[in-house]
């Protein structure tokens, strides 16, 4: 069960329970659902879940984690009602028949930036040529680990295409989830590139930006319910109300598309 944040207002309050009363809420036994989600976005769950609580009566349990070893807990069969991840696992998942066929809505995107430790210079990535000088320029660099996450698996591509790679093989740490932005904090790289919402969300860093236009890389998150849920019905009413216009503004707030 969540507590609810003090920065929720009571207007998004109010809009959440006139959007479960035309739901009609009552006729949903109250259930406990177990979300399993990616973590950028957490932060914008924190503050959604208590809402989604309080309009429906239903309680949530969610475990945050990277998008492949999510995936491989579903694809054995764990116990659990709603699953949100990049969007073509879940449509694998659907394939596979862990996922229900028509479950899946796309809840949130988010892009990429470049953080630094927080009272730091920022470097100039106004441009992929700036980007690029930054990155050649930097005495470390730090970001997910490729094989265990999409957004590293398409840096590691991208440093390729911009010819850049073998230049900071040397100087480039892997982490898992936050590890990047403990890294930063900590002083113990110079650079970090990770999702703008977790670098907005944790303290000791600053967003520098976003990666240029030409080079941005957006995941798109999807929810969908996963064949073994026990409460199918209020797993489709928890993801109605993440696709809700309650839901995009509070997503929008915490740096989603």
């Amino acid at each position: 069960m969540f507590e609810q944040s003090p920065t929720t207002t009571a207007a998004a309050i109010a809009i959440a329970v006139s959007w479960a009363t035309l739901l009609n809420v009552s006729s949903v036994a109250a259930a406990d659902l177990v979300v399993l989600s990616a973590g950028p976005l957490r932060s914008a769950m924190s503050e959604l879940l208590p809402l989604f609580e309080k309009s429906s009566g239903h309680k949530v349990t969610i475990e945050y984690a990277t998008v492949e070893p999510l995936v491989d807990r579903v694809s054995k069969e764990t116990m659990a009602d709603v699953l949100i991840v990049t969007k073509q696992p879940i449509s694998s998942l659907q394939h596979e028949g862990k996922v229900i066929f028509g479950s899946d809505r796309d809840i949130a995107k988010v892009g990429m930036g470049v953080e630094v430790r927080r009272g730091a210079s920022k470097p100039d990535i106004s441009s992929v040529v700036s980007f690029k000088r930054t990155m050649l320029a930097a005495s470390s660099i730090a970001y997910i680990d490729p094989t265990t996450a999409p957004g590293g698996a398409y840096l590691a591509s991208l440093f390729e295409r911009i010819g850049i790679a073998s230049d900071l093989r040397g100087k480039t740490k892997f982490y898992g989830p936050s590890g990047t932005e403990a890294a930063v904090a900590a002083g113990e790289v110079e650079i970090g590139i990770s999702q703008v919402t977790i670098i907005a969300a944790t303290p000791g860093v600053e967003l520098v930006g976003p990666l240029p236009a030409e080079i941005q890389n957006f995941l798109q998150f999807t929810a969908g319910i996963l064949v073994c849920s026990k409460q199918p019905d209020a797993a489709k009413m928890l993801i109605e109300f993440l696709y809700s216009p309650t839901a995009a503004s509070m997503m929008k707030s915490k740096g989603f598309e």
